[in-house]
């Protein structure tokens, strides 16, 4: 009887999915392969779709998907990573609901657990700055523009009023730029026809850049080009700046100056999680790991490492790979292409590049900016590609049928305001929850 392979895949979102719907298949009813899945949430995330939630255009489970419907032949556990040991090969979790920690073994270890917000060590920022990387996230962010629409229309204080209805993100990339064209779209038309004891002349939307334009992904006549467009309606973009201090009710820039506010969207950068930077490996100054060309540690030829924690060159231009799905999707494709050809005894194994077809960008109802094959395109026509592409990108046709209804209710409807608040959640911390420490199946079974 043949041994049988452990492979371990750490992370549920792009990277880790593709890998994990490849890898099945490849290995389709192989007893001797068993596939385990942790990941902190239970779901897989379609973040391109995330800002269009802040505004309430699609609803959160349009654009998540259980991860158990996609383990066909894995096991899937709700975890977090608390420790790598790459010597023993040995992954430690903890489990989400009641803290209990385990050790999981490995033949063939998969590491994308992608990144966290990145505050620069700012407190104050970070405690009174929402940020845009969950569901959870998306979702505070859409009730607290609701909530400041609710109390603007109550107040006859004009100051206090400006303040309410000023909202300022900063992050001059994709999150920032397409949360900035979401949320500035949902407050002047909420005003408009809902609101109108508020006045659109007390709205302000700022976007603070710490660089000369927005997008800089785009290049400058793009990037550029975006930002004529939000300036048009109505976003006041503060290029080469950054934020440096934030209180409940105001943003202070490197300028000096200050900005009135009680709502501060944070999308300026990406922090690698300590997990990965402090494993007992080659690093980038970064904290990212370093792969080979076929995205394998250096140290550990059974480890693969992709997406935003790792650092991938580009062998044609010597530059490192941007952190995008796109990206990850392909990396995926090239781990598990070598996991099987390991496994299976060939010795070839396949160096990974990749060269982007396009990239896109939405900035508000009817109008995107997209380069495709090397073609521009914007406005209505951008618009519809980015739509088409990221539906049919979408995963499950039920998910599917869910974006494409939402987005013709909002060309037919106005939008949703309804205001939730606080959603409590309890947790277990005095439960003695018995198991058999010899099985890592048991383990995570309920009694």
């Amino acid at each position: 009887m043949s041994q049988i392979k452990k492979i371990l895949i750490l992370g549920g979102g792009f990277g880790g999915i593709n890998v994990l719907k490849l890898i099945q298949n490849k290995f389709k009813n192989d007893h001797n392969i068993r596939i385990f899945i942790v990941s902190q949430d239970n779901y897989f995330l379609y973040t391109p779709m995330l800002p269009q939630v802040t505004s309430g255009l699609i609803h959160s489970n349009d654009i998540t998907i259980p991860i158990r419907k996609l383990c066909k032949q894995a096991e899937f556990y709700h975890a977090t990573i608390s420790s790598i040991d790459l010597e023993q090969k040995l992954v430690t979790i903890t489990r989400t609901f009641d803290g209990k920690v385990h050790a999981l073994d490995y033949d063939y270890l998969v590491i994308t657990l992608g990144s966290n917000t990145n505050f620069f060590d700012n407190e104050n920022i970070e405690k009174h700055a929402f940020v845009i990387k969950t569901v959870e996230d998306a979702i505070s962010v859409n009730s607290q523009v609701i909530n400041m629409l609710e109390n603007a229309a109550q107040t006859s204080d004009i100051d206090f009023k400006k303040k309410l209805m000023t909202f300022t993100v900063v992050g001059g990339g994709f999150a920032g730029v397409e949360t900035m064209g979401e949320i500035n779209q949902l407050v002047r038309d909420s005003v408009k026809n809902f609101y109108p004891s508020i006045g659109e002349e007390n709205i302000s939307m700022n976007l603070v850049v710490s660089k000369e334009f927005i997008l800089s992904e785009l290049g400058p006549k793009l990037g550029k080009k975006a930002g004529e467009y939000l300036s048009k309606v109505g976003v006041n973009i503060i290029t080469n700046t950054k934020a440096v201090d934030a209180g409940e009710d105001f943003v202070q820039l490197d300028d000096g100056k200050i900005i009135p506010c009680m709502t501060l969207i944070w999308a300026a950068g990406i922090d690698i999680d300590p997990v990965i930077s402090e494993l007992l490996c080659d690093h980038h100054k970064s904290g990212k790991l370093k792969v080979d060309s076929f995205l394998r540690l250096f140290e550990h030829e059974e480890v693969f490492a992709l997406g935003d924690c790792a650092l991938i060159t580009n062998p044609l231009t010597g530059q490192a790979y941007p952190a995008t799905a796109q990206n990850a999707i392909h990396q995926s494709v090239t781990v598990s292409n070598n996991l099987h050809s390991i496994i299976t005894g060939k010795t070839k194994l396949e160096k990974f590049s990749f060269k982007s077809n396009g990239i896109m960008t939405t900035l508000g109802r009817k109008v995107s900016i997209a380069v495709v094959f090397g073609l521009t395109f914007n406005g209505p026509l951008a618009w519809l590609i980015w739509r088409t592409y990221y539906l049919s990108r979408l995963p499950m046709l039920e998910k599917k049928f869910q974006v494409a209804t939402s987005w013709m209710a909002d060309l037919l409807f106005k939008r949703d305001l309804t205001f939730i608040g606080l959603i409590k959640n309890k947790s277990l911390t005095k439960v003695d929850m018995k198991f058999d420490t010899s099985s890592v199946k048991d383990f995570f079974k309920d009694n």
